[in-house]
């Protein structure tokens, strides 16, 4: 299984996310269910994809009743089919349509990044490129997000600011404004980062790549290139610096850029674009 986080902030998440919902004031559950109805449901699969958050779900249910019996079919990153069940859940009737959407959207986000990451590892199988996320998140939700991409397969980039230095083009934009040139940025960031710490630094052509890789810096990103200067920039460094392609990077396209010989593919799209993966809670018995 994938390993998570921290276990306080998963709790304080499902919390919230139970309060926006109201879910003690269910209004049609208390009115049309007879209080005390045992009944089952299951969590069923509406299209192929990967899970992720099957546990995060689980503790939904518990927190609106720890009295429910849940078990999982499957696990974070496996591939179900269309039909499978993920979960049942016997219980308390009016606790289970209490966290039922609440549980659902969690899962069906949480998939859908999952989902969404396999397909692009997938497209780059043999050719050794990760596949990594970036910190394109929503706010407050990126350790659930980031989690989602490493059941899919992929590997996450920064976690945030003070993961390691990335020089990009507004802090090259800042510097030019100083006199330093982009191999002097570079330097400037080689010598002065903490021990431990990766440096990184965005370029956009050949000749910038070979000027940032004189430094000595630990990857270089090579922003929105195509796949020929991709080539030809690996070509000439590999081995002395490991290489990053992002920007415009799509399904259709990752092939030819796992190809060139980069070492990871960040791509933004795993985490904000990702569509959710359908699941459905249907009542088994009474």
């Amino acid at each position: 299984m994938v390993s998570f986080g921290d276990q306080e902030q998963i709790s304080r998440f499902i919390q919230q996310a139970l309060q926006e919902d109201k879910f003690k004031d269910d209004i049609t559950t208390s009115l049309v269910i007879p209080a005390g109805l045992i009944t089952e449901a299951v969590i069923e699969a509406r299209q192929e994809g990967i899970p992720a958050g099957l546990d995060i779900c689980r503790q939904v249910f518990t927190a609106v009743d720890h009295k429910l019996d849940i078990r999982l079919f499957c696990k974070d990153g496996d591939s179900v089919r269309t039909g499978d069940i993920v979960a049942r859940i016997r219980g308390s009737a009016w606790s289970i349509l209490r966290a039922e959407r609440t549980a659902l959207n969690i899962l069906g986000w949480m998939s859908g990044i999952a989902t969404l990451t396999r397909q692009f590892v997938e497209q780059v199988k043999g050719s050794g490129a990760l596949i990594c996320d970036t910190r394109k998140t929503t706010p407050t939700l990126r350790m659930f997000e980031k989690y989602a991409v490493r059941a899919g397969g992929g590997h996450n980039h920064r976690m945030n600011l003070a993961d390691g230095v990335l020089i990009k083009d507004n802090h090259l934009n800042v510097l030019r404004a100083t006199g330093k040139t982009l191999g002097e940025a570079a330097a400037l960031a080689r010598n002065s980062a903490p021990e431990g710490i990766k440096v990184e630094v965005e370029v956009t052509s050949y000749e910038e790549a070979l000027e940032v890789a004189a430094a000595g810096v630990d990857v270089i990103l090579l922003d929105n290139m195509a796949a020929a200067e991709m080539k030809r920039v690996a070509e000439a460094l590999s081995g002395r610096v490991k290489l990053e392609a992002s920007g415009g990077i799509t399904l259709e396209n990752v092939a030819e850029v796992g190809a060139t010989g980069v070492d990871y593919i960040s791509i933004g799209a795993l985490t904000h674009s990702a569509k959710n993966m359908d699941f459905s809670l249907e009542i088994a018995s009474y």
